[in-house]
């Protein structure tokens, strides 16, 4: 079989591209050739690949771009006055990683609303003592439902944040948005004043929901059909629509760079940090505000997901009922909040002296293009996501030592995110996996915010939090789930995921930052 062979013209050098392979001729006989030329490079390549390369002689090819080569070809060898024989090394490489600081990405802050409070070092103390944030819902009547509990958030304040008018008209979603946002700029030094120091044309904000301004919507629907039109709210669309949160957020700081929202289900917040980061990498912005929002534990919201079939009904231990990967579980756990990181560039970090938490590597995202709800039974659509996000962050899966599984407690969705992860991880020694969703249950989409923020405290103390309720394990997991009690564990590399609705996948990487 012949493969195509391209020259550079001028330097005697011809390529040939094979599946796998590259091979590289020089000749030396060239005029621009340069003498006593040795040339050694690396090849990513897979297990086939270098097999292939230990059982065949590889065999330099006369210079000749019209000539038909093969890749068993065997070539007499010529004079060493006139040709000298390339050195050809085909080793296989780790990725590397981004070293442009202008390119890489780092984590200088961190805001949150959660069942826990609104302090991130609170939240996470919360996560390591495995206390569950689930409990009764009381913020209406839920009696009548077949599921009557969640995460709920009680006693919210939005006091030094949000002025009062603003405070009793926004929706919640609204409100976790903007409070977590500015924890976050404080957690990066840059609160207050202190935000005059930056450019704010090249500052953005991505803060996306799954959801939007439910209640504000419900209330628009209900008032609409009681009392007629008029009776509707003039902010019952903009305080709808799933972008206002960056908008409002943006107006309020004054950042006038990339701002929208990215609503893709559950897998918002991580699709919301991989474009940020793409703008910081692309020089569209020196620093974005990412994360995801989201408060739906309204009728609307817990009836909509009750007709899917798809919540816990354990009435009588709420505490329990969200227990991932556990062979007793009935279905995931609603909870709301929000979920934001602060992500600069390096260079613009460390112009200002920031506070660098940890380093976004890199992430991806996928659809399965299979099913509304129900994940690929062969987990190809995950799996290449996980592959794909080490790519970007120029890691090899050996490297990675944590995953913050998006783990449900979903029949279906936690043993095929398992079967999909081992794909990738062959060796699952060392790995740690542990599931937020546990003991705050599922935020929707702020979900990957609040565990983006859990991966990177983990990072940052060293330990991981348990998941709770691990009373029956599945034997099929085959990894250390971190099961009810704490661990400390040095991470290498963490990853986090999220899915959603829609066949949306969604995987981002982080380590603590090395200079």
């Amino acid at each position: 079989m012949c493969w195509p062979t391209l020259e550079k013209q001028g330097f005697g050098v011809s390529i040939h591209y094979i599946p796998l392979l590259v091979i590289l001729q020089i000749d030396p006989t060239s005029p621009s050739s340069p003498q006593n030329l040795i040339l050694s490079f690396s090849i990513s390549t897979t297990m086939q690949a270098q097999a292939l390369l230990q059982s065949t002689p590889l065999r330099v090819s006369p210079l000749d771009p019209l000539q038909k080569h093969s890749l068993l070809t065997n070539v007499k060898s010529t004079s060493f006055a006139t040709r000298r024989r390339a050195v050809i090394s085909a080793v296989a490489a780790a990725p590397k990683r981004e070293k442009d600081p202008k390119k890489r990405v780092v984590i200088t802050g961190m805001g949150l609303v959660s069942v826990f409070g609104n302090d991130v070092d609170t939240y996470y103390e919360k996560l390591l003592a495995g206390e569950s944030g689930i409990g009764l819902i009381d913020r209406f009547d839920a009696s009548k439902f077949p599921t009557r509990f969640g995460g709920q958030i009680r006693g919210f304040k939005a006091d030094g944040y949000i002025d009062g008018k603003n405070d009793r008209r926004l929706d919640d979603c609204l409100r976790y948005c903007i409070v977590a946002g500015k924890k976050a700029l404080e957690d990066a030094d840059l609160g207050g004043d202190k935000r005059s120091k930056i450019d704010k044309e090249r500052a953005g904000v991505l803060v996306g929901t799954g959801m939007g301004g439910l209640t504000v919507f419900s209330d628009g629907v209900q008032s609409l059909i009681e009392r007629g039109y008029r009776k509707i709210t003039p902010f019952f669309i903009p305080y709808a629509i799933t972008n206002m949160g960056s908008a409002l957020l943006a107006i309020d700081l004054g950042f006038m760079g990339p701002n929208y929202s990215i609503s893709t289900a559950c897998a918002t917040s991580n699709y919301c940090f991989h474009a940020a980061a793409n703008h910081i990498r692309r020089g569209e912005a020196d620093m974005m505000i990412a994360g995801g929002t989201e408060a739906a534990i309204i009728p609307i919201g817990l009836g909509g997901f009750v007709a899917c079939r798809a919540l816990s009904q354990r009435n009588d231990d709420p505490q329990t009922a969200s227990r991932p990967w556990d062979q007793d579980r009935d279905g995931f756990v609603m909870g709301e909040g929000a979920g934001v990181l602060v992500m600069e560039s390096l260079e613009h970090a460390m112009k200002r002296d920031a506070p660098i938490l940890a380093e976004y590597l890199g992430g991806a995202i996928n659809c399965d293009a299979y099913h509304m709800t129900d994940p690929r039974s062969d987990g190809l659509g995950v799996s290449s996501c996980i592959q794909s996000s080490l790519q970007d962050a120029g890691v090899s899966a050996e490297e990675v030592n944590y995953i913050n599984a998006h783990a449900t407690s979903t029949l279906v969705g936690d043993l095929a995110e398992v079967n999909a992860v081992k794909k990738v991880f062959k060796n699952t020694d060392g790995i740690k996996m542990n599931a937020t969703k546990s003991m705050i249950g599922h935020c929707l989409g702020a979900a990957g915010g609040l565990e983006a923020i859990a991966t990177v405290k983990a990072i940052q103390t060293g330990w991981l939090h348990p998941s709770i309720n691990q009373f029956n394990p599945e034997p099929a997991v085959e990894f250390d789930t971190v099961a009810n009690v704490k661990q400390q564990h040095e991470i290498n590399v963490a990853i986090s995921n999220s899915f959603g609705f829609g066949g949306h996948n969604s995987v981002v990487a982080f380590s603590a930052f090395k200079p």
